[in-house]
């Protein structure tokens, strides 16, 4: 139950940036989202007096606001979504750390644990939370024209524009849902640590783009599915927590993790080429 709340966070990001890599994109800035939604919200409670309820709609406003940003970037000025994403990762990151002075903010109300630390029943209200998310976006993807347009534009963007797929609608609304997504896991961390910091999300979406490609969501769009990305999940949920429980320093935390990044990305692309062979 602790590596499910732990996971919790990188499960529910997942979900959004799942659907921004089957649509063909990515999204390196869900760590800056984050961060700075977790500043902002910490900010709203203890300098602007707003009520936790309040603080945590607003900041779910602002990551989705940020996730259109990025989707207007890319569908309009016609950018990478990789220069977006990273340009807006250095953004936000750079705010938060003004914002902050590179200060911890804390001192919120004893109620706003819940989001984080509380439980319903046996269950932590994240791992429920993650739940919830995690069968909208089953739904979504498996029940929904939506789900079936994100699939088709991840697998030819063109074919999908001339059958008449309003293309850049929904690569708009793919990254709102992956900002709101993101936002909603930076609650939890400032729930869990009841601290508003800068550098909270740092390296959080190496974590969920790893989750995705140990789970099968091909890099290169078109294909993936929400059960094997949970398995993802659960695969860097336990990986996280053991290196942690073995006292692994934290900078060979992060090579064994990019190692695994590589090695699974590897995989994915040998394992499409080598289709592509039979095929010809």
């Amino acid at each position: 139950m602790n590596v499910m709340r732990q996971m919790s966070m990188i499960g529910i990001a997942s979900v959004g940036g799942m659907l921004v890599i089957i649509q063909g994109g990515i999204d390196l800035s869900e760590g800056a989202v984050v961060s700075f939604v977790n500043v902002i919200c910490a900010c709203l409670m203890m300098k602007a007096g707003i009520s936790p309820v309040l603080a945590v709609l607003i900041s779910l406003v602002i990551s989705a606001a940020i996730g259109y940003f990025n989707g207007i970037l890319v569908t309009m000025a016609k950018m990478p979504p990789l220069i977006v994403t990273l340009a807006v990762q250095g953004i936000l990151y750079g705010i938060s750390y003004i914002i902050t002075n590179s200060h911890s903010i804390a001192g919120f109300p004893n109620g706003f644990r819940f989001i984080g630390q509380g439980y319903i029943g046996f269950l932590p209200v994240p791992v429920i939370l993650m739940a919830v998310v995690l069968v909208i976006g089953w739904f979504v993807l498996n029940k929904t024209y939506f789900g079936r347009f994100i699939y088709a534009i991840g697998g030819n963007d063109e074919v999908a524009r001339l059958s008449g797929i309003r293309v850049n609608r929904i690569r708009r609304m793919v990254y709102t849902l992956g900002g709101l997504f993101a936002g909603l896991s930076g609650m939890i961390f400032l729930s869990r640590l009841m601290s508003g910091q800068a550098n909270t999300g740092v390296g959080f979406e190496m974590d969920v783009l790893t989750a995705l490609v140990l789970g099968g969501v091909s890099i290169n769009g078109g294909s993936g599915k929400i059960f094997n990305a949970v398995m993802g999940v659960a695969i860097i949920g336990v990986l996280n927590n053991g290196l942690v429980l073995i006292n692994v320093n934290q900078h060979v935390q992060e090579v064994i993790k990019g190692v695994v990044l590589v090695a699974a990305v590897a995989f994915d692309c040998l394992s499409k080429s080598r289709a592509s062979s039979l095929e010809a």
